[in-house]
């Protein structure tokens, strides 16, 4: 994995489209950046930029994925890896349905994803340190030992089989909380978790991809 060191940028995500576009370098390749003057979070928010804090995009070709994950299913798929991640290094991070990370009741960050052609961009924003609007990682851990065990596991190709039986074990932890559907904040408490990572609420069934 190629990765690009950015003191400050615009967005990662933006970015990592620049990179693409170009045609000059090859995928797989990631972004990451100290500082985001215009951070892009879950529904065209902005994500809060401290300096010591993780942001960072990267850039897989379809291919690469493993045989049996749908595109709707990547943000739970990344989102997971990065839980596994951070509790390898002694984290109790847990991923909220479908794309945000917790400890305990806090948001610390999230995963937005993105389908390019015959590319996914995944975005990653976690708080290392806290921010005005939400809380920190629970352990002390340098951004370059979270990126690298993260690519580590990445590169394993998990297959979503594997990924998506220990992702249901903890899906009760969602349902405390809400989500949003075509724009509402909807309830999770009585979602039901279809194996294609989806969810049935009220009789709808909404999809994972963010």
């Amino acid at each position: 994995m190629e990765i690009f060191y950015y003191k400050e940028i615009d967005s990662t995500q933006l970015e990592a489209r620049r990179i693409l576009k170009s045609n000059q370098q090859a995928t797989p390749f990631a972004v990451v950046a100290d500082i985001q003057t215009f951070g892009i979070g879950s529904r065209s928010n902005n994500w809060d930029s401290v300096d010591g804090n993780l942001f960072m995009s990267f850039v897989l070709n379809k291919k690469n994925l493993p045989c049996d994950l749908e595109l709707v299913s990547t943000s739970i798929y990344f989102g997971y890896i990065l839980k596994l991640a951070l509790k390898q290094l002694g984290s109790q991070a847990w991923l909220k349905w479908p794309n945000d990370i917790y400890i305990k009741e806090n948001k610390i960050g999230g995963i937005m994803t993105n389908i390019v052609g015959e590319n996914i961009i995944c975005g990653i924003g976690l708080n290392l340190l806290k921010t005005e609007k939400y809380a920190s990682l629970d352990i002390k851990i340098e951004r370059e030992t979270i990126v690298k065990t993260y690519f580590y596991i990445l590169n394993e190709v998990p297959s979503w089989k594997r990924i998506f039986s220990m992702f249901r074990v903890e899906f009760d932890n969602s349902k405390d909380l809400k989500t949003h559907v075509d724009g509402q904040s909807v309830s999770l408490k009585n979602a039901l978790l279809e194996s294609d990572g989806s969810l049935i609420i009220e009789g709808k069934r909404v999809y994972s991809l963010r």
